[in-house]
């Protein structure tokens, strides 16, 4: 998330970052928010009765899914990806 936490800085006008974290406490998440998210340009959420994992079909984390304004899904993809990638990736997302 680090990685993803410094890429949001630079998109914090175009997109929203979201991370969601389960499987769980809340006292837990937040304190991995603070220690990963430190720019405070993604927000983040506690997904308790895991509606969101399930609806987005992910087992796991990390896990990345890019959805579009109208709530498509355009791209995912597990565990860590190199910081160029995603911002190939996001990018990509931006010019759609």
């Amino acid at each position: 998330m680090p990685v993803v936490d410094n890429l949001a800085v630079d998109y914090t006008d175009q997109i929203s970052f979201v991370a969601i974290a389960w499987r769980s406490t809340l006292g837990k998440t937040a304190a991995g928010a603070a220690r990963l998210l430190p720019s405070g340009a993604i927000r983040w959420g506690f997904d308790e009765a895991e509606d969101i994992f399930a609806a987005y079909r992910i087992l796991g984390q990390p896990w990345s899914v890019l959805i579009s304004a109208s709530g498509a899904e355009v791209e995912r993809w597990p565990g860590i990806r190199d910081p160029e990638q995603i911002r190939a990736s996001i990018e990509a997302l931006i010019e759609s």
